[in-house]
């Protein structure tokens, strides 16, 4: 009879203090060696999201960092504080957990239900290996994307226009967008720009027009409207002739800008030497790729198009006026282009005084050819009369990226999902693009660039991750056999996540990554608590009974398994009750930053419902065969030293 059956069977009530603390000091000693270990492992299970980098590092770093604290302060106190606090709690007389009307209506309930399964267990077995094969198979039909778009509140319409649009024609579109929008009953308020801010990180050019829009709260919205209802309402609403319409939002616009140097959610950027060469094969990259479903605002960037004012230089003619060419550089510089004569100062600010010809004399052909130059022995003569003046077509803006010319094929995804939309795209491009000519290739940037990094960096992570958790568990059960059927828990767990994420049609990505990555901590965690309860009954076996095949029967193990099994079901239940618990009230959240949270919590709901399910059932038929393995081959059974 162990310490704590003669606590129970003692006569004398209440406990001296000497046995109360005795009694703690022993459970503490239990329960420290399993706090530690399934800490290492639920910490080691989210290394991969520490070693995320680009946004998605940035995103997903502090939720790793304050599960990781709290993990490691929650180790602490529960081996310094709660024995401590429980000193002066526990008081009156023990009962034995039978006695507990929720753990006795709980083993009387799940014993059954375990009996059958470890009678039917190759059943049971085939069962969860087709779940598993379901499961996989139903994986490779999800849809793939970066991140989940975060609804913003707000949308972001990136119309662009013909390069050489002029000042007062682009005011005028601006107009009418403006009030095309405004029409729209969800549409609080409209603001657009057209052209670049005062800054030098804003390269945008007259053609391009930005218009925040913001819209009215959710509940003064038509019944049924959806945002992207609003938005493919606004885009039939503004097909204006020579205008390419571009859908996004303020923030992530930005953050693709900055990351990846295109504003939409996927660019194929186009390396050359030639722009006139480029510009045809983004030309036919946009044709080639028009059709596919889930493309939208598909536009190539010009980098034809734009007007320029071509001053030709007649060298002899000048030559005859007594001038030179910095002499009629000098004269078009300051009069149509300006020049700065001196800095006046105010206070503490300075201002370039700037002197130019007035408008009159710059704002037509006619008037411009009329330019007066002054020469030292013939007077005023014209512009007109040294140089040649015409408007010719050229660039409106020449992009290089790794010292090489570039144009970018830009398009966005809806009501498809990043991934097969750029596989289907890429399977279109890659005839064309196994004849470009020499010195010509393309690249693909956006969210889907990002997708790839995020990849490649889980991949390379994950075993590692599997390799630590997996010598974390050798390192506590001493047992490679043990060790391995505590990982087969993992896969098994994944296959409730995949369901879920499947029926509730969320995409893959790095989001539900995440939360795959919290699910495979918290499934060896679960599987941990009944290998060691397991082993403990078969330890009291042994005591029992002997470790010798005369002594022990297959019934004799089947018996002590269901014992251990049903035997603390509490705490395994407690264990994945309290993760439940905290984890479904996230599923009918709505507010703002509700469409990342969801796919975090989506896998790891139905991945604990089915961990817990496999912990209970399974993982006692996979001991319970172990064991009469180890029997029938060496005669007994291997006991081992654990502690909880």
């Amino acid at each position: 009879m162990n310490f704590i059956q003669k606590i129970f069977h003692k006569h004398t009530d209440p406990l001296s203090n000497e046995e109360r603390m005795a009694l703690i000091e022993n459970s503490s000693r239990q329960v420290g060696p399993g706090v530690f270990y399934s800490t290492i492992i639920v910490i080691a299970s989210f290394l991969p999201v520490f070693l995320l980098t680009g946004m998605e590092g940035k995103l997903f770093h502090p939720l790793a960092w304050t599960k990781t604290f709290i993990l490691i302060v929650d180790a602490f106190l529960a081996i310094t504080l709660t024995p401590v606090l429980i000193s002066y709690l526990l008081k009156g007389k023990l009962q034995p957990e039978e006695k507990n009307p929720i753990t006795s209506r709980l083993e009387k309930a799940y014993t059954p239900i375990l009996v059958f399964c470890l009678k039917w267990k190759k059943t049971i077995l085939t069962i969860n290996i087709i779940l598993l094969l379901t499961g996989a198979f139903m994986l490779t039909k999800l849809g793939t994307e970066f991140m989940p778009p975060l609804d913003e509140g707000s949308i972001l319409f990136m119309p662009v226009t013909l390069p050489d649009v002029s000042n007062s024609e682009v005011k005028r579109i601006l107009q009418i967008q403006d009030k095309l929008i405004k029409s729209v009953p969800e549409v609080e308020h409209v603001l657009g720009k057209a052209g670049r801010a005062s800054t030098a990180t804003d390269n945008s050019p007259i053609s391009m027009i930005e218009t925040i829009i913001l819209l009215k709260p959710h509940v003064q919205w038509r019944e049924g409207i959806t945002k992207n209802d609003i938005i493919n309402e606004l885009n039939a609403k503004l097909q204006i002739p020579g205008v390419t319409n571009g859908w996004t939002q303020p923030i992530i616009n930005r953050i693709n800008m900055l990351s990846t140097g295109v504003r939409t959610d996927v660019g194929i950027k186009v390396y050359g030497q030639e722009l006139d060469s480029i510009y045809v094969l983004s030309e036919k990259i946009k044709s080639a790729i028009k059709d596919i479903d889930g493309i939208k605002d598909l536009y190539v960037e010009p980098i034809v198009g734009g007007k320029y004012l071509d001053i030709k230089i007649k060298k002899d003619a000048i030559g005859r006026y007594g001038l030179t060419v910095d002499d009629v550089n000098m004269i078009v510089e300051s009069a149509i282009g300006g020049m700065n004569i001196t800095t006046t100062i105010e206070g503490r600010q300075r201002f370039a005084v700037n002197a130019r010809f007035a408008q009159a004399y710059r704002e037509n052909m006619e008037e411009l050819k009329r330019l007066p130059v002054q020469t030292m022995q013939f007077g005023t003569i014209t512009l007109e009369s040294i140089a040649d003046i015409s408007i010719t077509d050229g660039p409106p803006m020449i992009n290089s990226e790794n010292a090489m010319l570039r144009g970018t094929v830009l398009f966005n995804v809806r009501d498809r999902d990043l991934g097969s939309t750029v596989t289907e795209a890429q399977a279109q491009l890659n005839k064309m693009i196994a004849k470009m000519p020499k010195g010509y290739y393309v690249e693909w940037s956006g969210q889907w660039e990002n997708q790839i990094h995020a990849n490649k960096t889980l991949k390379l992570i994950l075993p590692i991750v599997i390799l630590i958790i997996f010598i974390v568990l050798y390192a506590t059960y001493k047992s490679l056999k043990e060790a391995l059927a505590t990982m087969i828990t993992v896969p098994f767990a994944l296959v409730g996540g995949v369901f879920m994420v499947y029926f509730y049609g969320v995409n893959l990505s790095v989001a539900v990554a995440v939360g795959f990555i919290a699910l495979f901590g918290m499934a060896i965690e679960t599987a941990m608590l009944m290998v060691i309860y397991l082993n403990e009954s078969m330890e009291k076996l042994v005591h029992d009974k002997g470790n010798s095949r005369a002594s022990i029967t297959d019934a004799d193990i089947r018996k002590y398994v269901i014992d251990g099994s049903a035997k603390r079901l509490r705490p395994k239940l407690m264990t994945v009750s309290v993760s439940l618990f905290g984890l479904i009230p996230i599923l009918w959240a709505t507010g703002v930053g509700s469409d990342v949270m969801l796919p975090i919590t989506i896998p790891l709901v139905g991945g604990t419902i089915t961990s817990a399910i496999y912990v209970l059932l399974v993982t006692p038929i996979v001991f319970e065969l172990m064991k009469i393995y180890e029997l029938n081959k060496h005669g007994k059974i291997d006991v081992l030293d654990i502690k909880e």
